[in-house]
């Protein structure tokens, strides 16, 4: 490990019985994948896709 601690806790754990993969990101989102990767590109992109639920930032259509 380099560089100095960040205090930025990020956690994924196995659902067991299951494929899926819940992850927790240090903000307290969370986000469900059966995807490794695409897990940990959701929790590195922070703030990027963190937004509350129900929330839509401006210039984006559903």
């Amino acid at each position: 490990m380099s560089g100095s601690p960040t205090g930025e806790v990020y956690r994924i754990d196995w659902l067991p019985g299951t494929d899926i993969l819940h992850g927790t990101c240090h903000c307290g989102r969370e986000h469900s994948s059966q995807d490794p990767i695409e897990m940990w590109e959701w929790m590195l992109a922070h703030p990027q896709g963190h937004q509350p639920q129900g929330h839509q930032p401006q210039g984006t259509s559903s």
